[in-house]
């Protein structure tokens, strides 16, 4: 499962990538108006903190499959590198979807809220869809179980499309969808941290520290030896 940051914060890149096995970074208009700079100017700094392989997923906003397709050129072109453009799954954007697929562009079909859309987007060629799990939990849905669904259409029907989970609210959720065997989930760096600790890891650890202190002196490490 490949994990992705869902921030716009140069700083938080930095520091978690430096930390963690982190596959990319995504965006949308909301993420980017936190930053309040040049957007395709902010996304070009992010390219270049982000080592060639991970990727970047932005959104575009055109209203029309026509525009939609020449503003996804745009913003490959302009971007470079392993970019991944992300295009919202109205009818418009599928129709988007189908130009760019065979144009050899990188979707990722947005703001996915039901299994059926989903389909669509994988079947117009689609590379990854992203369900928001916890805005379909606030319609009374189960997000999670909504994701599951997507997975088992793509495996039943052998459709060649990824599955990146977004929007989550605890680290439960990304957990449940890794044991089901999800593509990649995209999260806030505040979430991405809830994944790593444990309070029951940090006492341990603090316990070895202070019996190794009690041994060898305060500080002490096995480089001393």
């Amino acid at each position: 499962m490949l994990l992705l940051l869902d921030t716009a914060d140069l700083q938080e890149i930095k520091r978690l990538c430096d930390l963690f096995p982190i596959d990319g970074v995504t965006t949308n208009p909301t993420i980017l108006n936190r930053e309040k700079q040049s957007p395709m100017g902010h996304l070009k700094k992010i390219r270049e903190i982000l080592p060639s392989d991970t990727q970047l997923h932005v959104q575009l906003l055109s209203e029309n499959a026509e525009k939609m397709v020449i503003e996804a050129h745009h913003i490959v072109n302009t971007i470079g590198g392993n970019i991944y453009v992300k295009i919202p799954v109205t009818a418009q954007g599928i129709k988007a979807i189908k130009a760019l697929s065979k144009e050899g562009v990188s979707v990722t079909a947005t703001v996915v809220h039901a299994p059926m859309q989903a389909f669509f987007a994988a079947k117009a060629g689609a590379s990854y869809v992203a369900p928001y799990v916890n805005r379909i939990d606030n319609m009374g849905v189960d997000g999670v179980q909504a994701v599951k669904e997507i997975q088992t259409i793509f495996a039943e029907q052998k459709m060649d499309c990824g599955v990146l989970a977004a929007s989550f609210k605890n680290s439960r959720q990304i957990t449940e969808l890794c044991a089901a065997g999800v593509s990649a989930v995209t999260a806030a760096p505040d979430v991405m941290e809830m994944l790593i600790r444990h309070p029951a890891t940090d006492k341990a650890d603090a316990d070895f520290r202070r019996d190794f202190n009690q041994l060898a002196g305060t500080g002490k490490t096995m480089l001393d030896f």
